[in-house]
């Protein structure tokens, strides 16, 4: 049995990297450590394992906008060529890029792997540079199109009005990415939101937090017809690490509490909302507030 997971442990990082460098590096005699990017703290990290624990086949997702992402370093061993992985790799990354609203993959092929993106639904859109000086490669792009992102009335209604009552927000041009009944993703512009560290501003990690988990507490609202002012009453925030690259805010049934049912009793409701502010798939920040729904 293979397993499709991200590496967790430094162990299995290593492994991660040593087969990457084994298939796409050391053929054309480069050192080990090229086989890395700036890119790797805030990229998503595929692996597939064997019934040993051995990674067998490796892929990695970073995101180019927040609609756009690209997947490179895409190895598999010898031994494990033609057994489907890469097409599981491919699945799984473009499954994680659907759920955070990307809704364009790009790739650059090579020569000899054309064929396996076409049948991935990848169009060759021509020649894209030498690796190497000798290596050619292809660029290559697919639209993603999930049947579970619903870019429906509920979140393009939350999105104006965010942008219309909180001036912030439009400045940030925070949007929802993601949103199922389940659960809500929103992200904003990377270089806007950038400190003199280029990384993510602490302010506006938390304004993106805030707005998220009001945004949850008016999806529900809307799903249910009721009316009432969402306040924030009570909020704490943990910065667990930098975020470099587009940061992407998550939230959901599974992480709020609370019950914003009987409105009509004229009594305020509060709801406990807890946000995850991601970079890549690590959580760098760890938000939770207490929000009051006040009737009208």
């Amino acid at each position: 049995m293979f397993e499709c997971r991200a590496p967790i442990s430094q162990q299995e990082f290593d492994q991660y990297y040593h087969l990457r460098w084994t298939i796409l590096r050391k053929p054309s005699q480069q050192k080990q450590g090229s086989e890395k990017d700036d890119l790797e703290r805030q990229a998503i990290h595929r692996a597939i394992f064997d019934d040993k624990g051995n990674i067998i086949a490796v892929a990695r997702l970073h995101f180019c906008s927040l609609l756009a992402g690209q997947i490179r370093y895409m190895a598999v061993a010898d031994d494990f060529q033609g057994k489907g992985l890469g097409q599981q790799l491919i699945l799984s990354l473009e499954q994680f890029a659907s759920r955070l609203g990307v809704t364009k993959l790009s790739l650059k092929a090579r020569e000899q792997a054309i064929s396996f993106y076409e049948k991935q639904s990848y169009k060759n859109i021509g020649f894209s540079h030498l690796l190497f000086n000798k290596i050619k490669h292809f660029n290559m792009e697919k639209t993603l199109v999930s049947d579970d992102f619903h870019c429906d009335e509920l979140s393009t209604a939350l999105q104006k009005t965010w942008h219309s009552t909180i001036p912030m927000s439009k400045a940030m041009k925070v949007t929802v990415g993601y949103y199922d009944q389940q659960n809500l993703v929103t992200t904003c512009d990377e270089l806007f939101n950038k400190n003199l560290h280029n990384t993510m501003f602490a302010g506006s990690i938390y304004t993106l937090a805030t707005l998220t988990g009001w945004g949850w507490v008016y999806l529900l609202m809307e799903q249910n017809n009721l009316k009432g002012n969402i306040v924030l009453a009570d909020a704490k925030i943990r910065y667990h690490s930098p975020i470099a690259g587009i940061a992407f805010a998550k939230t959901g049934r599974s992480l709020s509490s609370g019950s914003i049912d009987n409105l009509l009793t004229k009594q305020k409701r509060q709801l406990c909302v807890e946000v995850q502010v991601m970079s890549g798939e690590k959580v760098a920040a760890t938000f939770n507030g207490l929000y009051f729904v006040l009737p009208k």
